[in-house]
């Protein structure tokens, strides 16, 4: 198939713009990280019309997909985690074309995780975990069982990816399989949570008190790069200048969320500053 993929991917590797070319193979226990397709050309670039850009070929009983993505929306993918699948693309990909060894780099990058990149991606998971933890616990405080069911499921996630993270690894689309090995305990939450034979009542009950400590001892990690910008400057922070900073601009819909659990946690403090009404302050934030 590679060879009938050739012409393809020569005409690709002929423009100035395009950095390199990987080529992935469908693997028979895991068809879900091609979208089901037998291969799959990832091509990026450093100028397109389009961020994402793709084709689709069929030849025999043989499928193909093209994905043409900027570098611009490449890196957003790597720093937001907003689609896992390319960190395998990358570091599974066999190189069809490589200019100035852009993949190489990539490759390496990727595999040693830096860990600048890993602040923000822990604040930007921890922020994630906090407002579907609360969330959760709302809807259970009320009933809403299987919508608390639903948020704790999803905080669960974000706890194992910050746990994954935080060991110097990008989570993976099977990330469960990483924590298991990785860290024991969230695992077993997890399992209890989906296996466990009590009530859905008792399940939520029994995990929202066993995950608090789990949560809270991970605390420091979890906001170490909003804690990091904030030291930036003595005076408070507004809540405009905090989700408006460019580091924090990629949690801000789950900052005010975060601030509050802090606050509770004593480890943010807020300073009131007068308006011109009565009795009626601005609320700014300060370590």
């Amino acid at each position: 198939m590679e060879d009938i993929l050739r012409p393809i991917y020569q005409e690709r590797a002929s423009h100035s713009s395009t950095l390199g070319i990987l080529l992935i193979e469908k693997r028979e226990n895991d068809i879900s990280i091609t979208d089901t397709f037998d291969y799959i050309l990832f091509v990026i670039v450093n100028e397109a019309e389009d961020a994402v850009f793709l084709k689709h070929y069929t030849y025999r009983d043989k499928k193909a997909a093209l994905h043409v993505v900027s570098e611009s929306q490449l890196q957003d993918w790597l720093l937001l985690g907003t689609n896992r699948k390319v960190v395998d693309w990358i570091q599974n990909g066999k190189i069809l074309f490589d200019r100035n060894e852009y993949l190489s780099s990539l490759k390496r990058e990727i595999s040693e995780f830096p860990f600048y990149g890993r602040k923000i991606k822990m604040g930007m998971e921890f922020a994630k975990l906090i407002r579907r933890y609360m969330d959760g616990k709302v809807f259970f405080e009320n009933g809403q069982y299987l919508d608390a069911y639903n948020h704790v499921v999803h905080s669960l996630h974000h706890l194992a990816r910050l746990e994954v993270i935080d060991q110097g690894f990008h989570p993976e689309v099977t990330v469960w399989n990483q924590v298991k090995h990785i860290e024991p305990e969230i695992f077993k939450l997890y399992e209890e949570l989906v296996n466990s034979e009590e009530t859905l009542e008792k399940r939520l009950e029994l995990l929202f008190l066993a995950s608090e400590f789990l949560i809270y001892s991970r605390t420091n990690i979890g906001a170490q790069h909003l804690i990091e910008v904030m030291e930036t400057k003595e005076e408070p922070w507004t809540i405009a200048q905090l989700i408006t900073h460019q580091e924090l601009a990629h949690y801000a819909v789950d900052l005010s969320v975060l601030l509050e659990y802090l606050i509770e946690k004593n480890i943010i403090e807020i300073a009131n500053v007068e308006t011109k009404g009565q009795e009626v302050y601005h609320r700014l934030y300060h370590l």
